[in-house]
Protein backbone atom coordinates (compact mmCIF):
# COMPACT_ATOMS: atom_id res chain seq x y z
CA UNK A 1 0.00 0.00 0.00
CA UNK A 2 2.86 2.12 0.53
CA UNK A 3 4.44 1.97 -2.69
CA UNK A 4 0.87 2.54 -4.15
CA UNK A 5 0.55 5.45 -2.26
CA UNK A 6 3.90 7.07 -3.10
CA UNK A 7 3.53 6.41 -7.23
CA UNK A 8 -0.07 8.25 -7.16
CA UNK A 9 1.14 11.06 -4.79
CA UNK A 10 3.78 11.22 -7.50
CA UNK A 11 1.66 10.96 -10.11
CA UNK A 12 -0.21 13.84 -8.48
CA UNK A 13 2.28 15.83 -8.61
CA UNK A 14 3.41 15.39 -11.91
CA UNK A 15 -0.51 16.58 -13.22
CA UNK A 16 -0.26 19.50 -11.10
CA UNK A 17 2.96 20.79 -12.72
CA UNK A 18 2.25 20.17 -16.16
CA UNK A 19 4.22 16.97 -16.30
CA UNK A 20 7.64 18.93 -15.42
CA UNK A 21 9.47 15.96 -15.11
CA UNK A 22 12.49 18.30 -14.29
CA UNK A 23 11.36 18.47 -10.49
CA UNK A 24 12.24 15.04 -10.35
CA UNK A 25 15.75 15.43 -11.32
CA UNK A 26 16.81 17.43 -8.72
CA UNK A 27 20.59 17.40 -7.68
CA UNK A 28 21.22 16.59 -4.04
CA UNK A 29 22.29 19.82 -1.94
CA UNK A 30 23.82 18.04 1.45
CA UNK A 31 26.28 16.26 -0.52
CA UNK A 32 28.98 16.91 -3.37
CA UNK A 33 27.95 14.64 -6.21
CA UNK A 34 30.05 14.01 -9.15
CA UNK A 35 27.64 16.00 -11.68
CA UNK A 36 28.50 19.25 -9.82
CA UNK A 37 31.77 18.94 -8.17
CA UNK A 38 34.32 19.67 -10.71
CA UNK A 39 32.76 23.35 -10.98
CA UNK A 40 36.01 25.70 -9.45
CA UNK A 41 39.41 25.63 -8.90
CA UNK A 42 38.97 24.93 -5.14
CA UNK A 43 37.09 21.98 -6.10
CA UNK A 44 39.52 20.82 -8.36
CA UNK A 45 42.20 21.19 -5.52
CA UNK A 46 40.08 19.21 -3.43
CA UNK A 47 40.17 16.32 -5.59
CA UNK A 48 43.91 16.52 -6.15
CA UNK A 49 43.93 16.26 -2.52
CA UNK A 50 42.03 13.12 -2.32
CA UNK A 51 44.50 11.68 -4.50
CA UNK A 52 47.03 12.15 -2.08
CA UNK A 53 44.96 11.37 1.31
CA UNK A 54 44.97 7.64 0.04
CA UNK A 55 48.67 7.68 1.27
CA UNK A 56 47.30 7.86 4.80
CA UNK A 57 45.19 4.78 4.24
CA UNK A 58 45.79 1.77 6.27
CA UNK A 59 46.65 -0.57 3.01
CA UNK A 60 49.98 2.13 2.19
CA UNK A 61 50.96 4.40 5.44
CA UNK A 62 48.33 4.12 7.52
CA UNK A 63 47.14 6.99 10.04
CA UNK A 64 43.78 6.87 9.18
CA UNK A 65 42.89 3.47 11.24
CA UNK A 66 42.90 2.73 15.20
CA UNK A 67 46.37 2.51 16.34
CA UNK A 68 47.50 2.29 12.65
CA UNK A 69 51.48 2.61 11.69
CA UNK A 70 51.52 0.98 8.55
CA UNK A 71 54.86 2.33 7.73
CA UNK A 72 56.82 1.39 10.46
CA UNK A 73 55.36 -2.30 10.65
CA UNK A 74 56.73 -3.07 7.01
CA UNK A 75 59.94 -3.38 8.58
CA UNK A 76 58.66 -6.42 10.87
CA UNK A 77 58.20 -8.62 7.49
CA UNK A 78 61.91 -8.35 7.15
CA UNK A 79 64.46 -10.19 9.36
CA UNK A 80 64.95 -6.39 11.62
CA UNK A 81 61.89 -6.40 13.53
CA UNK A 82 58.99 -7.95 15.30
CA UNK A 83 55.38 -7.70 15.26
CA UNK A 84 54.36 -9.89 18.04
CA UNK A 85 50.75 -8.72 17.33
CA UNK A 86 50.33 -9.58 13.80
CA UNK A 87 49.34 -6.30 13.51
CA UNK A 88 47.93 -5.91 9.50
CA UNK A 89 48.77 -9.34 9.28
CA UNK A 90 52.70 -8.56 8.52
CA UNK A 91 53.93 -11.16 11.45
CA UNK A 92 52.43 -13.98 8.70
CA UNK A 93 54.14 -12.70 5.94
CA UNK A 94 57.47 -12.41 7.78
CA UNK A 95 56.88 -16.27 8.59
CA UNK A 96 55.70 -17.54 5.92
CA UNK A 97 51.99 -17.75 6.01
CA UNK A 98 50.23 -15.81 4.40
CA UNK A 99 46.68 -16.58 2.68
CA UNK A 100 44.86 -14.91 0.12
CA UNK A 101 41.93 -14.85 2.70
CA UNK A 102 44.89 -13.02 5.61
CA UNK A 103 43.43 -9.77 5.61
CA UNK A 104 45.26 -7.12 7.14
CA UNK A 105 47.70 -5.37 4.74
CA UNK A 106 47.20 -8.08 1.67
CA UNK A 107 43.71 -6.77 0.91
CA UNK A 108 43.87 -3.48 1.92
CA UNK A 109 47.42 -2.82 -0.25
CA UNK A 110 45.40 -3.53 -2.92
CA UNK A 111 42.56 -2.10 -2.59
CA UNK A 112 43.63 1.29 -1.28
CA UNK A 113 46.33 1.45 -4.29
CA UNK A 114 43.26 0.97 -6.75
CA UNK A 115 41.44 3.47 -4.68
CA UNK A 116 44.15 6.23 -5.27
CA UNK A 117 44.43 5.34 -9.04
CA UNK A 118 40.47 5.91 -9.08
CA UNK A 119 40.87 8.98 -7.75
CA UNK A 120 44.03 10.12 -9.91
CA UNK A 121 41.79 8.81 -13.38
CA UNK A 122 38.72 10.96 -12.41
CA UNK A 123 41.23 13.90 -11.66
CA UNK A 124 43.12 13.20 -15.00
CA UNK A 125 39.73 13.29 -16.97
CA UNK A 126 37.90 15.73 -15.00
CA UNK A 127 39.95 18.59 -14.48
CA UNK A 128 39.82 19.78 -17.74
CA UNK A 129 36.58 20.84 -17.55
CA UNK A 130 36.97 23.11 -14.92
CA UNK A 131 36.28 26.90 -15.08
CA UNK A 132 38.77 29.88 -14.63
CA UNK A 133 41.73 27.58 -13.61
CA UNK A 134 44.88 28.92 -14.68
CA UNK A 135 46.12 26.65 -17.55
CA UNK A 136 49.66 26.27 -15.65
CA UNK A 137 48.30 25.52 -12.16
CA UNK A 138 46.15 22.89 -14.24
CA UNK A 139 49.28 21.34 -16.16
CA UNK A 140 51.42 21.40 -12.62
CA UNK A 141 48.23 19.48 -11.01
CA UNK A 142 47.77 16.93 -13.57
CA UNK A 143 52.00 16.21 -13.04
CA UNK A 144 50.88 15.24 -9.65
CA UNK A 145 48.15 12.91 -10.44
CA UNK A 146 50.20 11.29 -12.86
CA UNK A 147 53.11 10.96 -10.14
CA UNK A 148 50.76 9.34 -8.12
CA UNK A 149 49.24 7.05 -10.57
CA UNK A 150 52.55 5.80 -10.90
CA UNK A 151 53.39 5.59 -7.62
CA UNK A 152 50.14 3.94 -6.78
CA UNK A 153 50.61 1.06 -9.74
CA UNK A 154 54.56 1.08 -8.46
CA UNK A 155 53.14 -0.66 -5.22
CA UNK A 156 50.82 -3.08 -7.11
CA UNK A 157 53.34 -4.36 -9.11
CA UNK A 158 55.89 -4.73 -6.61
CA UNK A 159 53.88 -7.14 -4.50
CA UNK A 160 51.49 -8.78 -6.86
CA UNK A 161 53.06 -8.81 -10.36
CA UNK A 162 50.69 -9.09 -12.58
CA UNK A 163 48.00 -6.74 -11.99
CA UNK A 164 44.54 -4.98 -14.09
CA UNK A 165 45.95 -2.19 -15.39
CA UNK A 166 42.71 0.75 -15.64
CA UNK A 167 43.62 4.37 -16.77
CA UNK A 168 39.80 5.09 -16.86
CA UNK A 169 37.60 6.90 -14.22
CA UNK A 170 35.73 4.12 -12.26
CA UNK A 171 33.16 1.97 -13.90
CA UNK A 172 31.73 -1.27 -12.20
CA UNK A 173 29.99 -2.37 -15.67
CA UNK A 174 33.46 -2.28 -17.82
CA UNK A 175 36.24 -2.98 -14.96
CA UNK A 176 34.56 -5.70 -12.76
CA UNK A 177 35.69 -8.82 -14.51
CA UNK A 178 39.25 -6.95 -16.03
CA UNK A 179 42.21 -9.58 -16.23
CA UNK A 180 45.23 -9.55 -14.63
CA UNK A 181 47.58 -7.38 -17.46
CA UNK A 182 51.36 -8.66 -17.85
CA UNK A 183 53.71 -6.62 -15.30
CA UNK A 184 55.74 -5.63 -17.74
CA UNK A 185 52.66 -3.32 -19.52
CA UNK A 186 52.09 -1.99 -15.92
CA UNK A 187 55.92 -1.31 -15.64
CA UNK A 188 55.81 0.46 -19.20
CA UNK A 189 52.86 3.01 -18.45
CA UNK A 190 54.88 3.55 -15.00
CA UNK A 191 57.40 4.94 -16.58
CA UNK A 192 54.84 6.69 -19.30
CA UNK A 193 53.42 8.49 -16.01
CA UNK A 194 56.58 9.41 -14.72
CA UNK A 195 57.80 11.10 -18.04
CA UNK A 196 54.18 13.14 -17.73
CA UNK A 197 55.01 13.94 -14.15
CA UNK A 198 58.51 15.21 -15.44
CA UNK A 199 57.63 16.95 -17.89
CA UNK A 200 55.12 18.72 -15.82
CA UNK A 201 56.35 19.79 -12.42
CA UNK A 202 58.82 21.92 -11.00
CA UNK A 203 61.96 20.62 -9.37
CA UNK A 204 61.41 22.16 -6.00
CA UNK A 205 57.99 24.31 -4.37
CA UNK A 206 58.69 27.42 -2.72
CA UNK A 207 55.04 28.53 -1.27
CA UNK A 208 54.77 26.64 2.82
CA UNK A 209 51.20 25.55 1.39
CA UNK A 210 52.78 23.33 -1.19
CA UNK A 211 55.02 21.19 1.27
CA UNK A 212 54.04 17.77 0.20
CA UNK A 213 53.60 17.85 -3.35
CA UNK A 214 54.91 15.71 -5.72
CA UNK A 215 58.23 17.66 -7.52
CA UNK A 216 60.09 16.77 -10.72
CA UNK A 217 62.85 15.19 -7.88
CA UNK A 218 60.05 12.97 -7.07
CA UNK A 219 59.58 11.60 -10.13
CA UNK A 220 62.96 10.71 -11.04
CA UNK A 221 63.45 9.32 -7.91
CA UNK A 222 60.47 6.75 -8.07
CA UNK A 223 62.04 6.15 -11.53
CA UNK A 224 65.87 4.88 -10.19
CA UNK A 225 63.76 3.25 -8.04
CA UNK A 226 61.52 1.33 -10.27
CA UNK A 227 65.10 0.84 -12.58
CA UNK A 228 66.29 -0.87 -9.44
CA UNK A 229 63.84 -2.89 -8.70
CA UNK A 230 63.76 -4.18 -12.77
CA UNK A 231 67.28 -4.53 -12.97
CA UNK A 232 66.99 -6.97 -9.69
CA UNK A 233 67.14 -10.82 -9.74
CA UNK A 234 63.36 -11.25 -8.95
CA UNK A 235 61.69 -8.86 -11.30
CA UNK A 236 64.90 -9.50 -14.73
CA UNK A 237 65.60 -13.00 -13.98
CA UNK A 238 69.25 -13.31 -15.36
CA UNK A 239 71.50 -10.83 -14.96
CA UNK A 240 71.05 -7.60 -17.58
CA UNK A 241 74.13 -5.24 -17.92
CA UNK A 242 71.69 -2.36 -19.45
CA UNK A 243 69.32 -2.68 -16.83
CA UNK A 244 71.50 -1.98 -14.19
CA UNK A 245 73.09 0.81 -16.30
CA UNK A 246 69.45 2.42 -17.04
CA UNK A 247 68.96 2.06 -13.05
CA UNK A 248 72.65 3.74 -12.20
CA UNK A 249 71.84 6.62 -15.24
CA UNK A 250 68.65 7.67 -13.65
CA UNK A 251 69.86 7.76 -10.20
CA UNK A 252 73.07 9.78 -11.25
CA UNK A 253 71.19 12.04 -13.53
CA UNK A 254 68.73 13.04 -10.72
CA UNK A 255 72.35 13.44 -8.21
CA UNK A 256 73.65 15.74 -10.60
CA UNK A 257 70.35 18.16 -10.99
CA UNK A 258 71.13 18.56 -7.13
CA UNK A 259 71.77 22.51 -8.22
CA UNK A 260 68.32 22.38 -9.51
CA UNK A 261 66.86 20.30 -7.03
CA UNK A 262 68.37 21.68 -3.73
CA UNK A 263 68.78 17.81 -2.79
CA UNK A 264 71.26 16.48 -0.64
CA UNK A 265 72.55 14.75 2.88
CA UNK A 266 71.10 16.76 6.11
CA UNK A 267 74.18 16.40 7.90
CA UNK A 268 72.42 14.87 11.63
CA UNK A 269 71.28 11.62 10.68
CA UNK A 270 68.64 11.04 14.19
CA UNK A 271 67.81 15.09 13.36
CA UNK A 272 66.40 13.87 9.63
CA UNK A 273 63.64 12.23 11.05
CA UNK A 274 62.53 14.87 13.58
CA UNK A 275 59.74 17.28 12.94
CA UNK A 276 61.74 20.25 13.46
CA UNK A 277 63.35 19.13 10.38
CA UNK A 278 60.59 18.07 8.12
CA UNK A 279 60.51 18.83 4.59
CA UNK A 280 64.62 19.32 5.04
CA UNK A 281 67.07 18.80 1.84
CA UNK A 282 67.35 15.12 1.95
CA UNK A 283 63.40 14.82 1.65
CA UNK A 284 62.36 14.16 -2.01
CA UNK A 285 58.51 12.95 -1.33
CA UNK A 286 56.69 12.43 1.81
CA UNK A 287 53.66 11.67 3.53
CA UNK A 288 52.06 14.54 5.82
CA UNK A 289 51.03 14.25 9.32
CA UNK A 290 49.63 16.55 11.05
CA UNK A 291 47.26 16.31 14.38
CA UNK A 292 43.84 16.35 14.92
CA UNK A 293 42.71 15.20 11.57
CA UNK A 294 45.93 13.59 9.86
CA UNK A 295 47.84 12.50 12.55
CA UNK A 296 49.46 9.06 12.79
CA UNK A 297 50.03 6.79 15.69
CA UNK A 298 54.13 6.42 15.00
CA UNK A 299 54.96 7.50 18.59
CA UNK A 300 52.52 5.35 20.11
CA UNK A 301 53.41 2.23 18.44
CA UNK A 302 57.22 2.54 19.38
CA UNK A 303 56.82 3.91 23.02
CA UNK A 304 54.20 1.61 24.41
CA UNK A 305 53.28 -1.20 21.79
CA UNK A 306 56.37 -2.21 20.65
CA UNK A 307 54.60 -3.61 17.03
CA UNK A 308 58.17 -2.51 15.07
CA UNK A 309 60.44 -3.54 18.04
CA UNK A 310 64.20 -4.34 16.50
CA UNK A 311 65.48 -7.69 16.80
CA UNK A 312 68.79 -9.13 17.79
CA UNK A 313 69.98 -9.63 14.07
CA UNK A 314 69.67 -5.84 13.41
CA UNK A 315 71.28 -4.79 16.48
CA UNK A 316 74.32 -7.17 15.96
CA UNK A 317 74.39 -5.72 12.25
CA UNK A 318 75.77 -2.61 13.26
CA UNK A 319 79.40 -2.37 12.73
CA UNK A 320 82.02 -0.79 15.07
CA UNK A 321 82.92 3.13 14.57
CA UNK A 322 86.32 1.84 13.70
CA UNK A 323 84.49 0.00 10.37
CA UNK A 324 85.55 -3.16 11.93
CA UNK A 325 82.47 -5.98 12.83
CA UNK A 326 82.47 -6.84 16.68
CA UNK A 327 84.51 -10.08 16.71
CA UNK A 328 87.32 -8.19 14.59
CA UNK A 329 87.53 -4.94 16.56
CA UNK A 330 89.63 -3.74 19.40
CA UNK A 331 87.17 -1.42 20.78
CA UNK A 332 84.39 -3.99 21.21
CA UNK A 333 83.13 -4.60 25.02
CA UNK A 334 81.31 -8.02 25.36
CA UNK A 335 79.68 -6.14 28.80
CA UNK A 336 78.82 -3.27 26.97
CA UNK A 337 78.04 -4.74 22.78
CA UNK A 338 76.45 -1.74 21.92
CA UNK A 339 78.74 0.98 22.73
CA UNK A 340 81.04 2.32 20.03
CA UNK A 341 79.43 1.35 17.21
CA UNK A 342 78.25 2.84 13.55
CA UNK A 343 76.43 5.66 15.21
CA UNK A 344 73.01 5.02 12.92
CA UNK A 345 72.27 2.48 15.76
CA UNK A 346 71.99 5.23 17.85
CA UNK A 347 69.58 7.54 15.32
CA UNK A 348 67.47 4.34 14.79
CA UNK A 349 66.71 1.84 17.84
CA UNK A 350 67.50 1.94 21.61
CA UNK A 351 68.93 -1.11 23.53
CA UNK A 352 69.25 -2.60 27.52
CA UNK A 353 71.63 0.54 29.43
CA UNK A 354 70.85 2.59 26.78
CA UNK A 355 68.85 5.87 27.87
CA UNK A 356 65.44 6.40 26.99
CA UNK A 357 62.78 9.06 27.50
CA UNK A 358 64.99 10.19 30.54
CA UNK A 359 65.42 6.68 31.66
CA UNK A 360 67.63 3.91 31.79
CA UNK A 361 66.45 1.08 29.59
CA UNK A 362 65.61 -2.06 31.12
CA UNK A 363 65.42 -5.83 30.18
CA UNK A 364 62.13 -5.10 30.13
CA UNK A 365 61.65 -1.88 29.14
CA UNK A 366 60.73 -3.51 25.22
CA UNK A 367 59.28 -6.44 26.86
CA UNK A 368 59.24 -8.65 23.47
CA UNK A 369 63.20 -8.31 22.21
CA UNK A 370 64.48 -5.70 24.29
CA UNK A 371 65.34 -3.18 21.65
CA UNK A 372 62.70 -0.55 20.93
CA UNK A 373 62.62 1.57 17.65
CA UNK A 374 63.10 5.33 17.81
CA UNK A 375 63.25 6.61 13.86
CA UNK A 376 60.02 8.47 13.01
CA UNK A 377 59.32 9.09 16.73
CA UNK A 378 59.75 12.27 18.54
CA UNK A 379 61.27 10.00 21.38
CA UNK A 380 64.91 9.76 22.37
CA UNK A 381 67.77 9.88 25.44
CA UNK A 382 65.85 12.96 26.38
CA UNK A 383 62.40 13.28 28.90
CA UNK A 384 60.08 14.41 26.47
CA UNK A 385 57.92 17.78 27.59
CA UNK A 386 55.05 16.90 30.31
CA UNK A 387 52.54 17.81 27.12
CA UNK A 388 54.50 14.93 24.78
CA UNK A 389 54.99 12.40 27.10
CA UNK A 390 52.56 10.00 26.48
CA UNK A 391 51.13 10.82 22.49
CA UNK A 392 48.09 8.19 21.77
CA UNK A 393 46.53 7.14 18.66
CA UNK A 394 46.20 9.88 16.20
CA UNK A 395 48.57 12.29 17.96
CA UNK A 396 51.89 11.46 16.08
CA UNK A 397 52.84 13.89 13.22
CA UNK A 398 56.33 13.27 11.93
CA UNK A 399 55.91 12.93 8.52
CA UNK A 400 57.00 9.44 6.63
CA UNK A 401 59.81 9.60 4.15
CA UNK A 402 59.05 7.47 0.99
CA UNK A 403 61.80 8.56 -1.38
CA UNK A 404 64.94 10.36 0.11
CA UNK A 405 68.68 11.66 -0.98
CA UNK A 406 70.48 9.07 0.73
CA UNK A 407 68.58 6.27 -1.09
CA UNK A 408 69.09 7.49 -4.20
CA UNK A 409 73.20 7.51 -3.64
CA UNK A 410 72.79 4.01 -2.45
CA UNK A 411 70.84 3.15 -5.20
CA UNK A 412 73.58 4.02 -7.61
CA UNK A 413 76.16 2.84 -5.46
CA UNK A 414 74.49 -0.62 -6.17
CA UNK A 415 73.16 -0.42 -9.81
CA UNK A 416 76.89 1.33 -10.74
CA UNK A 417 78.36 -1.92 -9.27
CA UNK A 418 76.37 -4.43 -10.94
CA UNK A 419 77.14 -2.67 -14.18
CA UNK A 420 80.74 -1.68 -14.02
CA UNK A 421 82.00 -3.12 -10.77
CA UNK A 422 84.09 -0.87 -8.26
CA UNK A 423 84.84 2.08 -9.84
CA UNK A 424 85.58 5.62 -7.99
CA UNK A 425 82.11 6.87 -8.00
CA UNK A 426 80.83 3.98 -6.29
CA UNK A 427 83.22 3.99 -3.23
CA UNK A 428 82.64 7.91 -3.71
CA UNK A 429 78.82 7.31 -3.22
CA UNK A 430 79.35 5.38 -0.31
CA UNK A 431 82.08 7.21 1.35
CA UNK A 432 79.38 10.27 1.52
CA UNK A 433 77.13 8.50 3.03
CA UNK A 434 78.94 6.76 5.61
CA UNK A 435 81.02 10.08 6.54
CA UNK A 436 77.76 12.00 7.79
CA UNK A 437 77.87 9.46 11.06
CA UNK A 438 81.57 9.63 11.13
CA UNK A 439 82.29 6.16 9.80
CA UNK A 440 85.56 5.48 8.05
CA UNK A 441 86.25 5.26 4.47
CA UNK A 442 85.88 1.85 2.53
CA UNK A 443 89.37 0.58 1.31
CA UNK A 444 89.04 1.10 -2.19
CA UNK A 445 90.73 -2.79 -3.16
CA UNK A 446 87.41 -4.64 -3.47
CA UNK A 447 85.86 -6.76 -5.98
CA UNK A 448 82.93 -6.40 -7.76
CA UNK A 449 81.48 -9.44 -5.38
CA UNK A 450 83.12 -7.27 -2.23
CA UNK A 451 81.46 -4.51 -2.71
CA UNK A 452 77.75 -5.81 -3.40
CA UNK A 453 78.07 -7.36 0.25
CA UNK A 454 78.84 -3.87 1.44
CA UNK A 455 76.38 -1.80 0.10
CA UNK A 456 73.56 -4.90 0.90
CA UNK A 457 74.71 -3.94 4.32
CA UNK A 458 74.68 -0.47 3.88
CA UNK A 459 71.26 -0.31 2.54
CA UNK A 460 70.21 -2.33 5.47
CA UNK A 461 71.70 0.05 7.98
CA UNK A 462 71.00 2.77 7.00
CA UNK A 463 67.38 2.84 5.66
CA UNK A 464 66.81 0.13 9.01
CA UNK A 465 63.30 0.87 10.29
CA UNK A 466 62.16 2.95 6.72
CA UNK A 467 60.26 -0.57 5.48
CA UNK A 468 62.89 -1.16 2.64
CA UNK A 469 64.52 -4.14 3.35
CA UNK A 470 61.66 -6.21 2.62
CA UNK A 471 61.58 -5.23 -0.51
CA UNK A 472 65.44 -5.44 -0.64
CA UNK A 473 65.52 -8.85 0.07
CA UNK A 474 63.07 -10.05 -2.31
CA UNK A 475 64.62 -8.06 -5.27
CA UNK A 476 67.53 -9.70 -4.51
CA UNK A 477 66.51 -13.37 -4.24
CA UNK A 478 68.17 -13.44 -0.65
CA UNK A 479 64.66 -13.76 1.33
CA UNK A 480 64.71 -17.53 0.85
CA UNK A 481 68.20 -17.40 3.61
CA UNK A 482 67.28 -14.72 5.37
CA UNK A 483 63.53 -15.38 6.30
CA UNK A 484 64.48 -19.17 6.61
CA UNK A 485 65.19 -19.47 10.88
CA UNK A 486 65.43 -18.14 14.48
CA UNK A 487 65.23 -14.72 15.08
CA UNK A 488 65.97 -13.60 18.74
CA UNK A 489 65.95 -10.97 21.19
CA UNK A 490 68.29 -9.04 22.99
CA UNK A 491 69.23 -11.93 25.34
CA UNK A 492 69.87 -14.66 22.49
CA UNK A 493 66.90 -16.43 23.43
CA UNK A 494 64.75 -17.47 20.41
CA UNK A 495 61.74 -15.68 19.51
CA UNK A 496 60.05 -17.69 16.82
CA UNK A 497 61.44 -19.97 13.88
CA UNK A 498 60.80 -18.00 10.05
CA UNK A 499 60.12 -19.92 6.60
CA UNK A 500 59.97 -18.77 3.17
CA UNK A 501 59.03 -20.87 0.31
CA UNK A 502 61.04 -19.68 -2.51
CA UNK A 503 58.58 -20.80 -4.67
CA UNK A 504 55.54 -19.15 -3.67
CA UNK A 505 56.28 -16.17 -1.02
CA UNK A 506 57.73 -13.66 -3.39
CA UNK A 507 54.95 -12.61 -4.38
CA UNK A 508 51.85 -11.78 -2.40
CA UNK A 509 48.22 -13.88 -3.07
CA UNK A 510 45.67 -11.73 -4.86
CA UNK A 511 43.05 -11.23 -2.05
CA UNK A 512 40.50 -13.99 -1.63
CA UNK A 513 37.61 -10.83 -1.63
CA UNK A 514 38.88 -9.24 -4.52
CA UNK A 515 38.57 -12.61 -6.86
CA UNK A 516 35.27 -13.54 -5.52
CA UNK A 517 34.34 -9.92 -7.20
CA UNK A 518 36.33 -10.82 -10.42
CA UNK A 519 36.25 -14.52 -11.43
CA UNK A 520 38.84 -13.11 -13.89
CA UNK A 521 41.61 -12.81 -11.59
CA UNK A 522 44.32 -15.47 -11.44
CA UNK A 523 45.72 -16.17 -8.43
CA UNK A 524 49.48 -16.25 -8.08
CA UNK A 525 50.93 -19.95 -7.55
CA UNK A 526 51.08 -22.24 -4.88
CA UNK A 527 48.20 -20.18 -2.97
Amino acid sequence: MQKIFLLAGCSGLIMATGCNTDLLNQLPKDRYVEETFWSSPEKADAGLSACYSILRNDGIYGGKGSNNATALWEETASPNAYNYSNSMSYNAIASGLQESNSGGVISSRWADAYGGIGRCNTFLVKVDDVPEMNDAVKDRMKGEAFFLRAFYYFLLQNYYGDVPLILDPPDALTQSDLPRTERAQVVAQILKDLDSAELKLPYKYTAATDKGRATKGAAMALRAKLLLYEASPLFAGTNDAQKWKAAADAAKELMNASGQTGYGLFPDYRQLFMIANENNKEVIFDVQYMFPNQGSSFDLICRQYGTNQPLLGLAQAYLMDDGLPADESPRYDPDHPYLNRDPRLYGTMTFPGDMYMGEVVTNTRFAITGFGMKKFSIYDREKPPSDKASLVNGQSETNFIVLRYGDILLMYAEAQNEFGGPTSDVYDALDTLRGRVGMPKITRDKTQAELRTIIRHERRIELAGEGQYYNDIRRWKTAEVELNGDVYKYSGDRLETRKFNPARDYWWPIPLAERDLNPALEQNDFY
